[in-house]
Parts: structure tokens; sequence; C-alpha cells
């Protein structure tokens, strides 16, 4: 039996319900949206007994879901029989920011169907008055960008989460193949010593010892790099706090054989470590290592 460990993200409509959900499948979270409440437990057993060992399920539930207040605490219930205990989010705002995004988007607010949207809101602010007491956690996002709802999701998820939060990808290429579209970042590394002048070098790539230091043997190469990694270190974990998910950096030189191999070759070394997850891509060699 698998250990799956189950979220249900509700509260009040428009306070963010689908950005936590995005939010919690970045974290490798697998995410089903206003699943009806009979089929949770249901849900728990395939998860528990499957075979493709899914161990952290996200599920989105609202006032959409007509029994799904009258029902999660049977629910619930079923699930710790299971040995699955439940960890309940509960997001909210102020009427006046709910009122506002309503308007914003120009959607129908689920309760106000014969009635304003201020009566639907304040309907379903009584109906979840329960339901907030029980959460594990509880997020006004009145004053909140989705990425500060993001971050407020990964700072309390993250501690337990065995799920690296940047993948750094570093990419070699040349410049004469055209720019990588996927690049966030792009360095040109055309400035440092070219092996492909070296006949002994020339049929060799950056992965070579003797091209690695040819490639590193200026001052004006070593001082480069070490600044270049230094200004990696520092971002890295402004991208993380960001709640950015992916990352590839670019180092490109003329045919992207020698030099930008070398100097990615390098950086992944500088930068990997237990903490994050460092690929490395060739493009131009065609050679990929993870």
């Amino acid at each position: 039996m698998n250990f799956v460990r189950f979220v249900v993200v509700t509260g009040l409509s428009g306070s963010g319900k689908t950005a936590a959900l995005k939010a919690l499948e970045d974290l490798g979270f697998f995410c089903i949206d206003n699943l009806p409440v009979a089929l949770l437990p249901k849900l728990a057993q395939l998860s528990l007994f499957s075979r493709e060992m899914v161990t952290k399920v996200a599920i989105g539930m609202d006032s959409r879901e007509s029994e799904f207040l009258e029902r999660y605490i049977e629910a619930f219930e079923e699930l710790d029989t299971l040995g699955t205990k439940v960890e309940l989010v509960f997001l909210e705002s102020d009427d006046e920011v709910l009122l506002k995004r309503f308007s914003e988007t120009r959607r129908r607010h689920p309760l106000a169907k014969d009635r304003s949207v201020f009566e639907g809101i304040c309907q379903e602010r009584k109906l979840f008055a329960g339901i907030k007491e029980r959460a594990d956690i509880s997020i006004d996002t009145s004053s909140m960008s989705v990425h500060d709802l993001k971050r407020t999701l990964w700072d309390y998820f993250k501690r337990e989460t065995d799920e690296k939060q940047l993948q750094v990808t570093l990419l070699s290429f040349g410049f004469r193949n055209g720019l990588p579209r996927e690049a966030n970042i792009i360095f040109d590394v055309r400035y440092l010593p070219n092996p492909y002048f070296v006949s002994e070098l020339k049929d060799k790539n950056g992965t070579n010892p003797d091209v690695f230091k040819f490639v590193f043997s200026s001052v004006e190469a070593e001082e480069s790099f070490q600044k270049f990694r230094d200004i990696l270190k520092y971002l890295l974990p402004l991208y993380e706090a960001e709640g950015k998910s992916y990352l590839t950096i670019a180092i490109g030189c003329t045919g992207g054989k020698h030099r930008s191999v070398a100097f990615v070759e390098r950086l992944a070394d500088a930068l990997g470590d237990s903490e994050r997850k460092i690929r490395v891509l060739h493009r131009d060699l065609r050679d990929e290592r993870n």
C-alpha cells in the first residue's frame, strides 16, 4: 500500500482556488478540481493501491458541488479509516475584494443565480464557517497576488515535499545554429580562447580535459567564470522565492562544440548540490546528461 498525502483546497468562490491548485501541481501534486465529495474515498483507495505510486493528491472542492458541505465530514472520516489524513486548505477574501474580482472576470457566483453577487458571497461565507474552523491552514488572499499565494503555499508544503523547487537547465549552443528559444538567460562566451584554431584540439569537444584546460587558460576566462557563477548563485534563490519552476541558462559560442560546452560543464559542477537539480544539455553535441 502506498503512502498518499491528501490535500483538499476549498473556500470562498473567487478567493484563488484555481491558482492554489496550480501551485500545488508545481510542487508535484496530482490535482483534480471540483471532484464530487462522494468520489473522494474511492479516489483515496485508487491512489493507495495504485501501481503508479501516486503519493501526493490535491483536490479542489467548493459550493459548486451541492453535497460537499453536507458530506465532507463523512468523507474525511472514511479516509481516516483508510489511514489517510486529509489536510484542509481554506481560502477566503474580503467581501469588497471578491466583488471586485467577480466584476473584473465577469464570472457568475455559484450562489448568486437568483440573487446579487454580494448576497451570494454572504451566503457562502455563512455556509463555509464550519469548514473554515476545521482547516489546517487558512489563507486570506485579499491583498495577495497569484505569486504571493503560490509562495505562501510553497512555504507551508515544501517543508515535507521531496520535490526540487527549481529545475535548472544549463544549455550549451552555437550561435551559428540559432538562439535556443527556451532560454531565460543567454551568456555569450565567444570572448574565450577558441580551441577550434588549435589543430590537436579542433576535433575534440569541451568535455575533453585538454580543451577544458585551454578554454580556461587565461586570467580573463577564470575571472569571468567566477563572476558569472557568483551572479547565478545570487539569482537562483530569488527565482525560487518567486515560485519559478524551470530556468534555462544558455551559454553560447560560435559552433557550440568547445567553449560553451566547457563553460557549461564547469557551471554544473559549481552550481549543483543536494538541494537543486541541475540538468546539462549540449544542444549542438546532441548529448544530454541528467
